[in-house]
């Protein structure tokens, strides 16, 4: 439409006119709520290579993104108060012409290695250099465009908050197509070609939304100025309460993907599954009439944090699809009632861009916490816990249901927070446990109780019952009754466990066991000489079987790399004269494994060992190339793999440090991805052949572990015996199926092979 024909829509209030406005700035705010959502899993998928693909990459990120908003918002807000309709305008349009010279995303080359400590700082750092601006403008947009819309003159104008339903519709489907869709059929280059044409698309829109405010008659928008004149401001204690509405859900959001993230992949697939339902209430609660009642969500809100509290004191690392939908149905019924509560406590449109403010900045408050401050307070992921027992007090406060009802609901809450509570009394162990965590309850009462006095009205009921369920939660996560220490770091949670007759050490991480050792005999007596090498890595296993075989074929001695370094059980496959360098990320795993009083195969077998430390990405292609024997790839956080160790890129890179005669030992055990898959079109790709294991039977011993391994290797006489060995299994590429890169991965693929095999 030209210029002539824009001016003469915009003299009057014809229904021609309000149309155009109505479908431009929908169609700018749902285009810009996809911009800005898009760009979250595919920036971050990025930079995760940069951090050993830690799930914690995406918790930092949303820090981030949570901040910037709040930055965008407040922005927002103070173009707003001016008077001129020109001046925001033109501000704006520069604002996003200045963000798009700075595309394609790139990260920052002015980065370099990341540093031994302060990941989330040097995160923080990476992110607003490399995308900061952009994402910055496009923060901005949804209160901006919704205060020019009150100021076209549009009959909708006193009510803008629609528009928000447009924004999230837009913020929904972006991540909802990126697993699905984007992720599987476009690599990341593309994707980031993809997202720069949109950014160009959508000032094109802005330009159109400023022109139709300017253009707009001196009198349009008085109506709703009119119509807002007599409500009245809000107050602290309202502005106080949409902050922590807020908060919650968004501490909840981080801490939800993070425990559910743990045992699968830090991918787009498990970041965006929460974060979509996170946007998809925000769609359903500020509809004019909402399809699933405000009433019905206060209702089941006390039954999702009961199924979270069965889910947590039963375990469900076998079930994937329990995991995922237990948790992520529950976290749905709680932000709806959070949520729930900001729509019907939104204020009139003249004190909008302040409402948006509050909502964003309760966001970043949720997202430090659960992001930033959590993981170096806690030992264990105890913002989950903690985050559930606060979402209880963003309820309605007493006098705004009725009386009977309300008490009745948290009567309910405190009956399901004492029955959960029950076997512990039984067995006399919370009082023991309360002496020796009194500080943290104690902090955690005070800070507690303070919110409900100060900012949330709760009565008696309320008290009672939120006081019990606070402690159901801390004591019933995590529920480990045999675990000696709890260490947390960038990487994640390790727990040293001991069995309940105190004959073996197990690390975990997560819910995997990454290392056990035997440090008790029946008898009672101290396990002496050197450790058994147990779980994955006992001799008969698929990685045992490789070393031996490839040890038989050289007749000598071996020179070796591992990538990942667990309880250091492989220290003890080390013989005389052997070389071996091993590659950790996490210093805590280092200083676990190298701690006597938790395990003691490094100090038994290995007491010089020195691992390096660092991402193996970055770290082992410094090494000499033409060197290595035998590459043992074994580096997960928990059933999480770092897919940059696992693409053509790595592969290579592997074959690179090779001996002429070597070979790459992939571990591929996993409870929700096939694996070997990718690990077979990778050393394809590389011109190098695959030997699959596969051992499914279980082992008489406890501790013993079935293993999927991949043995990939130039020639069949590199591997041995393994080629006339019946089970190994020289493996060709599947026909059709994708080669992972740095530039392209599908953890959806991995998980639908791997549903798919386990039915057969």
């Amino acid at each position: 439409m030209n210029a002539t024909t824009l001016s003469d829509t915009a003299g009057d209030a014809s229904p021609a006119r309000n149309r155009l406005i109505l479908v431009v700035y929908t169609v700018a705010i749902f285009v810009s709520a996809l911009l800005l959502f898009s760009v979250q899993p595919l920036f971050t998928k990025m930079v995760l290579p940069r951090l050993g693909g830690s799930p914690a990459v995406w918790s930092v990120a949303m820090v981030f993104f949570q901040s910037l908003l709040l930055g965008g918002y407040a922005y927002a807000h103070y173009l707003m108060t001016l008077r001129s309709r020109t001046i925001p305008v033109v501000v704006h349009v520069v604002l996003l012409v200045a963000a798009f010279v700075t595309l394609p995303l790139a990260i920052s080359q002015s980065f370099g290695d990341p540093p031994a400590s302060g990941y989330a700082f040097w995160l923080l750092g990476l992110f607003a250099i490399s995308i900061g601006l952009p994402f910055f403008a496009l923060a901005a947009n949804n209160p901006m465009l919704q205060a020019w819309f009150v100021r076209t003159g549009h009959p909708n104008g006193p009510d803008p908050y629609f528009l928000y339903a447009s924004s999230n519709i837009g913020s929904f489907l972006a991540l909802l197509s990126y697993p699905l869709l984007v992720e599987p059929l476009f690599t990341l280059r593309v994707q980031n070609l993809m997202w720069t044409g949109g950014y160009a698309i959508l000032i094109v829109l802005i330009v159109s939304c400023g022109w139709l405010l300017i253009r707009s008659p001196e009198g349009a928008g008085q109506v709703a100025e009119t119509a807002d004149a007599a409500a009245p401001a809000p107050t602290w204690a309202t502005r106080l309460r949409w902050i922590f509405l807020s908060a919650v859900p968004s501490g909840l959001l981080i801490a939800v993907t993070a425990h559910i993230s743990t045992d699968v992949a830090a991918a787009p697939l498990l970041w965006v599954l929460p974060l979509s339902l996170y946007l998809l209430t925000w769609v359903l609660v500020f509809q004019s009439r909402p399809l699933l009642p405000h009433s019905w969500m206060l209702m089941l809100q006390p039954l999702a944090i009961a199924v979270i509290i069965v889910l947590l004191a039963i375990g469900s690392e076998q079930r994937l699809l329990l995991t995922l939908g237990g948790h992520l149905v529950a976290f749905f019924i709680i932000a709806m009632a959070c949520h729930g509560e900001l729509a019907r406590t939104r204020p009139a449109a003249k004190h909008l861009t302040g409402f948006y403010v509050a909502l964003s900045f309760g966001g970043m408050v949720g997202g430090l916490f659960a992001g930033l401050i959590a993981p170096f307070t806690f030992s264990s992921i105890a913002e989950y816990p903690i985050l559930l027992a606060l979402a209880a007090l963003c309820r309605p406060s007493n006098e705004d249901v009725a009386p009977d009802q309300n008490r009745w609901i948290w009567l309910m809450i405190g009956v399901i927070a004492v029955a959960a509570l029950a076997p512990t009394l039984m067995h006399s162990k919370l009082l023991a446990w309360l002496i020796e965590n009194r500080i943290y309850v104690i902090g955690f009462v005070a800070v507690f109780g303070s919110m409900m006095a100060v900012a949330l009205r709760a009565g008696p009921w309320k008290v009672a019952a939120m006081f019990t369920l606070a402690l159901v939660l801390l004591r019933a996560y995590p529920s480990d009754e045999g675990r000696i220490e709890s260490v947390r770091s960038f990487f994640g949670v390790h727990k040293i466990v001991e069995t309940p007759q105190g004959q073996f050490h197990v690390l975990m991480h997560g819910t995997t066991i990454h290392g056990a050792q035997k440090v008790q005999n029946d008898d009672g007596t101290k396990v002496e000489g050197r450790p058994e090498m147990l779980t994955y890595y006992a001799k008969e296993g698929g990685i045992g079987q490789a070393i031996t075989a490839i040890r038989e074929r050289k007749g000598g001695p071996l020179r070796a790399a591992a990538i990942g370094l667990g309880a250091g059980t492989l220290a003890c496959a080390i013989e005389p004269g052997e070389t071996w360098k091993f590659f950790e990320i996490d210093q805590t795993m280092i200083d676990t494994a190298r701690d006597p009083k938790h395990f003691t195969y490094i100090r038994d077998c290995a007491p010089d060992l020195q691992p390096v430390l660092g991402d193996a990405r970055l770290t082992f292609a410094k090494e000499p190339d033409g060197v290595y024997d035998i590459i043992i790839v074994d580096a997960y956080s928990s059933d999480a793999i770092p897919v940059h160790l696992a693409t053509e890129e790595a592969m290579e890179i592997y074959k690179q440090k090779l001996a002429p005669q070597g070979v790459v030992v992939v571990h591929v055990s996993n409870r929700h991805l096939e694996l070997a898959t990718v690990i077979v079109g990778i050393a394809d790709a590389n011109d190098m052949k695959s030997w699959v294991y596969n051992e499914d039977s279980n082992r008489n011993h406890e501790y013993i572990f079935p293993t999927n391994v991949v043995v990939s290797a130039r020639n069949d006489a590199d591997v041995g015996s393994l080629a006339s060995n019946e089970n190994w299994v020289l493996t060709e590429p599947e026909d059709g199926e994708r080669v992972w890169t740095d530039d392209y991965s599908n953890i959806l693929g991995a998980v639908w092979r791997r549903l798919r095999r386990g039915e057969e």
